[in-house]
């Protein structure tokens, strides 16, 4: 048994905003609707959902201009790690996406670790480019340093 919703924000998983979607009861009574990402589509709201698609994609727009110029203050930054490391420059320990994160908020740019795209902790000393997921049309590039610490 499903239950129609018209998602109010874009979800990974279900799709983008606007979009009419099929989900579980419960997934709808208990997230979707009460975090707000989406609303029961009955008949006089599928009806209105030309006018929303135009509010949410000039919300979008929107959202995309912030992002990027966070993302063109991002590809300007440069972020060096001094860590303790091995002859063969191996860390001991790891530099993480909430390192990263951490490092950027010193700085000044608020970024929640979840949109730094890492596939593993960095474990070895060197450069490296790293993505920062924005927002799904908005990507920077970091560059990273790892240095042995003296």
């Amino acid at each position: 048994m499903t239950v129609e919703v018209i998602l109010t924000q874009d979800i990974s998983a279900l799709g983008d905003a606007g979009e009419v979607v099929s989900v579980r009861p419960g997934y709808a009574r208990n997230y979707l609707i009460p975090q707000g990402k989406a609303m029961l589509a009955t008949k006089g709201r599928v009806s209105e959902l030309g006018h929303k698609k135009r509010v949410i994609e000039e919300k979008i727009r929107k959202e995309i201009g912030g992002h990027e110029a966070v993302a063109r203050r991002l590809g300007e930054t440069e972020l060096e790690f001094q860590v303790l490391a091995g002859e063969e420059g191996k860390l001991f320990g790891s530099v993480t996406s909430s390192d990263i994160a951490g490092r950027l908020e010193e700085q000044g740019i608020e970024l929640d670790r979840r949109k730094i795209e890492l596939r593993e902790p960095l474990k070895q000393l060197g450069e490296y480019d790293v993505t920062v997921r924005l927002h799904r049309e908005v990507a920077a590039q970091i560059h990273v340093k790892v240095v042995a610490a003296e």
